[in-house]
């Protein structure tokens, strides 16, 4: 498989990366925190202004028509800043699932409306599970000619800076997925560990919904609908274990011990080179998981990213010695994020445990 990037994917990671060196850096993002996580100048950049969230959304819904690798992309450079921005929740995960399980008019609509830079969340009750629909379903009614949604979600990521919210339900004896608009929802903002990617409980009381699926689907079709939703995470994390690398590195260039910089002792030097055959092992499976979309390549690469970024980041604290810990400087974000991220989808040890059965079968 060709891992080499096109000119056009190699200009838009630069420019990304470029943007966010200017509008995500540590000033800001302290700003973020105090806006409650979210930078709306940033957001209304890239989600409006550069159509970020388009880019894997289909033409005839607005979109740019692009796919994974292109998203990928986008996504680690999100996370190589900590962007308090909700991209991975309205680009990655919102817009994948509604093109893969919405239907008509009311499908395309929601696209043409993320693609256009309105934030979305996804109000699914298995989050922090390796099966997507664990736990209480949500219920939807007919209510004359609609639906009506009833649930209590513990914890929906990015749900304070969302238009709308998908719910996937139980409905007609099957599973369908619907949209709720926001002031039909109450969101109770929770204290979580991730200052740049916050969450709340949402609660539905008979909400009224749009029903955006034309038959039902199976828990199996949600599963598969959240894939590119799993890598967009694994970018996620790459990107976020590069960025307390690159911390790292300008620390240690910098601190000076025994009359010379850190930077120059060997031991040093083999931590941080450690780091970056890790991170780079783990891009280059994202990047193959983004051309192929299977299942075990995905799970795989959320295993080596979640690995990658923990070890990051408790290695940026390490290195930079008493202050890594302190509120002043950026290494705790990065041991958050990666706290915060870690069982999204089911931790590592479930993962591998996926991979192994898929492979060994009964030996495992």
């Amino acid at each position: 498989m060709d891992l080499q990037l096109s000119p056009d994917q190699i200009f838009m990671r630069d420019e990304a990366r470029r943007l966010l060196a200017e509008r995500s850096g540590s000033e800001q993002l302290r700003r973020a925190i105090g806006a409650g996580g979210f930078d709306a100048a940033l957001w209304s950049t890239i989600g409006g202004e550069l159509a970020w969230c388009a880019v894997a959304v289909p033409e005839e819904a607005g979109g740019l028509g692009l796919g994974a690798p292109e998203l990928a992309l986008l996504a680690e450079e999100c996370g190589r800043r900590l962007a308090p921005v909700p991209f991975w929740s309205s680009a990655c995960l919102a817009a994948p699932l509604v093109a893969a399980l919405g239907a008509g008019e009311a499908g395309a609509a929601l696209l043409g409306r993320i693609a256009a830079g309105e934030a979305a969340a996804c109000a699914w009750p298995g989050i922090g599970g390796a099966d997507p629909l664990c736990g209480t379903i949500p219920v939807a009614r007919r209510a004359g000619g609609g639906w009506t949604v009833s649930a209590t979600i513990a914890a929906v990521l990015d749900a304070s800076s969302a238009a709308f919210f998908l719910v996937p339900a139980s409905a007609d004896g099957g599973l369908g997925l619907f949209a709720v608009e926001r002031p039909a929802a109450a969101v109770e903002p929770l204290e979580g560990i991730d200052l740049m990617r916050p969450a709340a409980r949402l609660v539905l009381d008979g909400a009224a919904a749009s029903r955006i699926d034309s038959a039902g689907f199976s828990a199996r079709d949600f599963d598969d609908a959240l894939m590119t939703a799993r890598l967009a995470e694994a970018a996620e994390q790459v990107g976020a274990a590069q960025g307390a690398l690159d911390l790292t590195l300008a620390y240690v260039a910098e601190r000076v011990q025994f009359g010379r910089t850190i930077a120059s002792f060997q031991a040093v030097k083999h931590r941080c080179a450690a780091l970056l055959v890790e991170i780079s092992e783990a891009r280059s499976l994202v990047h193959g998981a983004a051309r192929s979309l299977d299942p075990l390549e995905v799970a795989a690469a959320g295993v080596l990213a979640t690995q990658a970024l923990f070890r990051a980041a408790e290695e940026a604290i390490q290195l930079h010695g008493g202050v890594g810990n302190t509120w002043e400087y950026d290494p705790h974000l990065y041991l958050r994020r990666a706290q915060a991220t870690a069982a999204v989808f089911g931790s590592t040890d479930e993962k591998l445990a996926i991979i192994a059965d898929a492979l060994l079968g009964d030996a495992a």
